[in-house]
């Protein structure tokens, strides 16, 4: 159990430096466009999407090194990628610099939901896998947290203190890329796709204390074997790619890239000055924090199933009152509250579900195809919003766009109803399964009309 834990919360670490990426750059938003001068769409384009692009490519191509070179290897390049965008974008000097290097994290950042999850679920025992694969959502929540907290202090310190705020990142890279060294590869990996028995039960004898739970272990590998060359969109698991798609959909119509890439703009919408707004950016990260850590908690005793309909109500609820505080111009403290309330369903819901679920819906020999499909879907559509939002501030009111928001959590709320199956503490082979199987499809065709 120990190495199983430290190897885990290593390997999850990816998902600190994820979330760091993610939000540092609200910190540099404003800033940056001042100093070069950009249009609000050149900026979307080239300086608030430019990393996001890259993860559409590094999610979409994350499944060739996972399986070509191994699980520990492509970790290895999601460290490095990580250290290089962050120096990089730190002492760039222009716009067009300053997006390639984001770019490259990027890339990362989409390799890492590839790899993170597929990595947890395959030496996760069925009994802890929920927890132990929402860890990467726990630090990816945490790295957003610290973020906005770095931002906040860092502001000021010096005249171009954007560059202090993305280039701090360099040292969790540095310390990931030393640790994950230690990390053996995914014995699933090694039995399916290199064959290797024996490494495979030398590295499940390190997860396991008991000789007949390794036996165990192994036979689920071998019952694995027979789907080794099944493809990804034939006809029994083309349910589980509909599934993966719209939940991963589902995520970023709910507006959670927008609010934290651009948060200090929208208090600033709501009336705050830029220090409250920077301050209350931070209070979205330790919202979105504890939450989360509620989420890990409940995943393996309430199922996935459960959490996503209790974030689906809470988004719906919070957006609609966003949406209305903004067109009645209740003030700052009441939006922000609510916009803590929309975090706070996020993570507890989608936040916690979506890598977990992702990662354990398909079989070993898919798993991290299916995850390219999910994750590419999740990263297209985040681009897509990102370079797009800072035009619609300038087109649509505060008020529209929350109400949009809402109304496709209302289409989630019925997509987790009536389509999402249940997938905790059964196997991965028997999860796979159970989705495509033919009865079970039949049930969902039949309510859904």
């Amino acid at each position: 159990m120990k190495n199983l834990v430290f190897w885990s919360v290593t390997v999850a670490m990816a998902g600190f430096l994820f979330g760091f990426d993610t939000a540092v750059i609200s910190g540099a938003d404003k800033p940056i466009q001042t100093l070069w001068n950009t249009s609000p769409l050149v900026h979307g384009a080239l300086i608030m999407s430019s990393a996001l692009w890259g993860t559409v490519l590094g999610a979409l191509t994350g499944s060739i090194p996972c399986d070509r070179f191994g699980r520990r290897t492509t970790l290895i390049l999601v460290g490095v990628l990580y250290l290089v965008s962050a120096l990089g974008s730190a002492l760039a000097t222009d716009p067009y610099t300053f997006s390639l290097f984001r770019f490259l994290g990027g890339i990362g950042v989409g390799m890492s939901t590839i790899v993170v999850p597929a990595y947890i679920t395959e030496i996760a025992p069925n009994q802890h896998r929920g927890k132990l694969v929402a860890l990467y959502q726990f630090q990816l929540v945490f790295g957003i947290l610290i973020a906005f907290l770095s931002n906040y202090l860092l502001s000021g310190v010096i005249s171009h203190d954007w560059r202090l705020m993305l280039g701090v990142e360099a040292i969790p890279a540095a310390a990931f890329l030393l640790l994950v060294l230690k990390v053996p590869e995914s014995p699933r990996w090694l039995y399916l796709f290199k064959n290797k028995t024996d490494q495979a039960k030398q590295v499940l004898n390190r997860l396991y204390t008991e000789p007949q739970e390794v036996e165990a272990v192994l036979q689920e590998y071998k019952a694995g074997l027979s789907q080794t060359k099944a493809k990804l969109f034939s006809k029994p698991f083309a349910f589980s790619a509909l599934l993966v798609f719209l939940l991963a959909f589902f995520n970023q119509v709910s507006g959670i890239n927008f609010v934290i890439y651009f948060a200090p703009r929208i208090f600033e919408l709501a009336g705050l000055d830029t220090s409250a707004a920077l301050l209350s950016s931070t209070g979205i990260g330790l919202t979105n924090l504890l939450f989360t850590m509620l989420g890990v908690y409940l995943i393996d005793k309430l199922g996935r199933k459960p959490l996503m309909l209790i974030g689906s109500i809470g988004y719906i609820s919070s957006l609609a009152v966003i949406a209305y505080a903004f067109s009645h111009d209740l003030g700052g403290i009441t939006i922000a509250m609510f916009v803590f309330a929309f975090i706070a369903s996020h993570a507890v819901g989608q936040g916690a579900v979506i890598w977990v679920f992702i990662a354990e819906i398909f079989p070993s020999s898919l798993r991290t195809k299916g995850q390219a499909l999910g994750c590419g879907t999740h990263w297209v559509f985040a681009a897509i919003i990102t370079l797009v939002m800072p035009w619609c501030l300038t087109q649509f009111s505060a008020s529209g766009i929350f109400t949009f928001f809402a109304a496709m959590m209302i289409l989630q709320l019925l997509f987790v109803l009536f389509l999402m199956p249940e997938t905790k503490g059964r196997s991965l082979e028997v999860v796979s399964d159970k989705v495509d199987d033919v009865e079970e499809r039949g049930k969902v065709e039949a309510a859904v009309g």
